[in-house]
């Protein structure tokens, strides 16, 4: 799950730090997303990540590529 977030981050040009301002989510969420380390968050996280994204959550998961 995490790694499509991180291409659809970087794709857009935003670091972490800026996706955790613009989403509210903290940094160590969205590292732990990227990495893999956390396989699972809220429907609510995932909203506010492809909110600051500039996507929704189907863009990000079910799409070919970003």
């Amino acid at each position: 799950m995490g790694y499509r977030i991180k291409e659809v981050r970087e794709a857009k040009g935003m670091t972490q730090e800026a996706l955790a301002a613009q989403s509210g989510v903290s940094r160590g969420t969205i590292v732990a997303l990227e990495s893999g380390e956390a396989k699972t968050t809220t429907t609510k996280t995932l909203c506010k990540i492809a909110g600051a994204l500039g996507t929704t959550i189907d863009d990000i998961f079910f799409t070919e590529s970003v």
